[in-house]
């Protein structure tokens, strides 16, 4: 059964809200003490407010497609061995990273339509998340989703430098249509995208994608 994307309702994603409100109410005492902090606060609720936009997306439907979770930059392409509790094995999967800055939205989608087999979340270090030992030292969270083939996909999101909290919207067994918001990383971070060794790159290094919209590769015919 395919699940209703509640987060699609919000244009501000209700997660920011909270930050906004502290935000302003800061800067309503400032104003009392020191008008100049003042704006710094009403500028920093605005920028909290943009940085949790939640725009819509037109994901192109495609069961072959494999589409951007995050916005942001192509920062690595590779071979690489999933995380550690993901318990893929020693076997390679291709490997798509992108790192997101504080400007980009935060919104992570499902890379393509199928089923969580299972969320896996992991403590760890807050290195900057466009550096390679960030997929394997920093906290993250991982999915494993299935098409209807049964081809298993692993998406990765990873804390940064200045990220400090993983969301996820999902748990086990859930069905995720393609494009649909799944979680989101707070302050810059890094989503990594596992995949079959024969899936055909649509991207490269320094490409900037969109989240839910973005062709970061093509999976082989029937997987």
């Amino acid at each position: 059964m395919k699940n209703k994307d509640l987060n699609s309702k919000f244009y501000i994603h209700p997660e920011g809200w909270k930050f906004a409100f502290i935000f302003f109410v800061s800067s309503l005492f400032m104003s009392l003490v020191y008008l100049p902090l003042a704006y710094v606060g009403y500028l920093l609720t605005l920028f909290t407010l943009w940085f949790f936009r939640n725009p819509e997306r037109k994901t192109p439907k495609n069961s072959n497609y494999i589409i951007s979770s995050a916005d942001g930059k192509v920062c690595l392409i590779d071979n690489a061995i999933p995380p550690q509790e993901v318990q893929f094995g020693t076997n390679q999967m291709l490997r798509i990273c992108v790192f997101m800055n504080v400007f980009n939205v935060h919104i992570n989608r499902s890379p393509i339509e199928g089923k969580i087999d299972k969320v896996i979340y992991k403590k760890g270090s807050f290195f900057n998340a466009s550096l390679d030992k960030a997929s394997e030292k920093n906290e993250r969270s991982s999915m494993i989703i299935s098409n209807t083939n049964g081809t298993q996909l692993v998406v990765v999101q990873i804390a940064g430098l200045i990220a400090r909290r993983i969301l996820s919207f999902v748990s086990d067994n859930q069905y995720l249509d393609q494009g649909e918001r799944y979680g989101l990383i707070r302050f810059g971070s890094r989503v990594d995208i596992y995949m079959p060794l024969n899936s055909s790159i649509n991207c490269k290094v320094g490409d900037k994608v969109i989240a839910g919209e973005s062709v970061l590769a093509i999976l082989a015919e029937n997987q």
